[in-house]
């Protein structure tokens, strides 16, 4: 067998151990939620996973090993202390209303097995780039990775601390947060997000194989500013936030730029 072979074995093999205990979990404690804490740290398994799988050229594998193991270990304590007591998701509530008794088994499905597809494909940068052992050395895309992979973590986790802080003032209650880097994009943890996932790209791609892993920094892209995240959550924003229809028009929803001068 291969050393790409290998590699994506063992990554769909840990995904799938991981999302079915997931699963089963979340059946015995009623809270479907719980694979979003998972999301982060499902990275980190695989990371490490497929370290312990293949040969390929130990810098790049530890620069890949370790790039997403601080990413995804952040984003995995950020979102279990910011959701601690607050119950299950409205997303999730919302599905187990529509299906009833059912939900238990129709979850294994529509969220842990479409979540853990989702994982194999935005990882394939850090199984490939592991994977493939040429060339022996660490480049230029190697660093210009690291740089925006940099960038990334600044926003994602600037932005986070930014708007938890925002959201522990009383005052604010209700009031739409539009300060520090909330004032130039309206998602800034989402844009951290991407840029993290084409650093780790970028950094695969000195492989001839790993560039292939572009494919996975534009799944996480789509997913953010299309699916799961700006388009979701802006929803429920605009009807929750009083002032919200404004802060859109102002307000970049992904890349930063200053904001316009008025709404118009």
């Amino acid at each position: 067998m291969s050393e790409i072979s290998t590699a994506l074995l063992a990554a769909g093999i840990a995904i799938v151990i991981l999302m079915v205990v997931t699963w089963a979990v979340s059946v015995a404690v009623k809270n479907a939620s719980i694979v979003d804490l998972v999301w982060g740290l499902g990275f980190v398994v695989v990371a490490w996973t497929v370290h312990a799988s293949v040969g390929g050229y130990a810098p790049r594998k530890w620069l890949l090993t370790l790039l997403t193991s601080i990413w995804g270990l952040r984003l995995c304590v950020y979102l279990t202390w910011r959701n601690h007591g607050k119950g299950e998701d409205f997303r999730y509530r919302a599905m187990r209303k529509h299906w009833g008794p059912k939900f238990w088994l129709i979850s294994l499905g529509t969220v842990f097995a479409l979540q853990g597809v989702l994982m194999f494909i935005v990882s394939l940068p850090v199984q490939l780039g592991q994977a493939d052992a040429t060339p022996r050395h660490l480049g230029v895309l190697a660093w210009l990775g690291v740089a925006v992979w940099l960038v990334g973590m600044f926003f994602e986790t600037v932005g986070d601390v930014q708007l938890a802080r925002f959201k522990g003032n009383p005052a604010n209650a209700g009031k739409v947060m539009n300060q520090g880097l909330w004032r130039y994009t309206r998602h800034p943890n989402y844009f951290g997000d991407a840029c993290v996932w084409w650093g780790i790209a970028l950094a695969a791609s000195e492989t001839g194989t790993g560039a292939w892993g572009f494919i996975g920094a534009i799944v996480m892209t789509v997913l953010l500013r299309r699916v799961s995240g700006v388009t979701l959550l802006e929803k429920s924003l605009v009807k929750r936030r009083e002032g919200y229809t404004e802060y859109v028009a102002k307000t970049s929803p992904f890349i930063p730029r200053p904001p316009k001068r008025t709404a118009g």
